[in-house]
């Protein structure tokens, strides 16, 4: 190992230790801030703890639903892309992802309400889950795509089966990028889970949207701080993930 890549891995393993540290302070100072402020009627109705809580446990539900629906569409899809009887489909795939990710979320959110009728949970869940799916898509494909060939054909040389070199040689020598793909678009669905509240889905959005609205600014920066956080705090995961489940002798 070389002194570079050493000093990088010990930055990165300060950075996985100070990261959620900031986040407590972070989001800790400013509940404490605001729940030290003299709060008016419409400010107590949105922060008080169990507001807070509902907002953030709806927050993450959005997060975490769009992530596990970009995961079980985008990395089979991703697989079946890079075979070669569908190699030539990928750059239509992977364009419309880039599509679903170059056009405005807000844009997205609001199409699909009005084409679908739908409010709540899955009018957010499905179309920021197409926004974020271009990541974890093109990191699946590439991943697989740069696995060196002689080590697939070494596999089947020994009598392994097309699924068994999959599984046991592709895939997990794909899983840092694929990994990175996750973390950025998990990352990307905590933000833009802050949109949800224009389809009635809930989550940080609403304590933002109320805060602008109503010119309440302590209701304002509380959401954006606690959104901020989540995002932080997931990232974080996600950077714990890459660290601890990729293949050992690439760690």
């Amino acid at each position: 190992m070389t002194a570079a890549v050493a000093q990088v891995r010990r930055a990165e393993r300060l950075r996985l230790l100070v990261q959620p540290i900031a986040v407590l302070v972070l989001v800790g100072g400013v509940l404490a801030w605001a729940f030290g402020q003299d709060l008016d009627s419409i400010e107590r109705q949105s922060i008080n703890a169990p507001a807070l809580a509902s907002a953030t446990r709806d927050h993450l539900v959005i997060s975490f639903a769009v992530t596990a629906l970009v995961l079980v569409v985008a990395v089979p899809l991703g697989v079946l892309l890079t075979r070669r009887w569908a190699r030539r489909a990928a750059p239509v795939f992977l364009g419309i992802a880039t599509i679903g990710q170059a056009s405005p979320a807000i844009g997205i959110l609001v199409l699909f309400f009005l084409v679908s009728g739908l409010d709540g949970l899955w009018a957010a869940v499905l179309p920021i889950a197409f926004y974020t799916l271009l990541p974890v898509l093109r990191n699946t494909v590439v991943g697989l795509q740069g696995v060196d060939p002689a080590l697939v054909d070494a596999g089947r040389g020994i009598g392994m089966s097309s699924a068994t070199v999959l599984r046991r040689i592709e895939l997990p020598l794909a899983v840092p990028l694929i990994l990175a793909g996750l973390r950025t678009a998990l990352v990307h669905a905590v933000g833009v889970a802050t949109l949800a509240v224009f389809v009635n889905g809930g989550g940080l959005g609403l304590l933002i949207d109320t805060g602008y609205k109503l010119a309440r600014v302590t209701v304002l920066i509380t959401g954006a701080v606690l959104a901020v956080g989540l995002a932080l705090l997931v990232d974080w995961l996600g950077a714990v993930a890459e660290a601890h489940l990729g293949p050992k002798g690439l760690r």
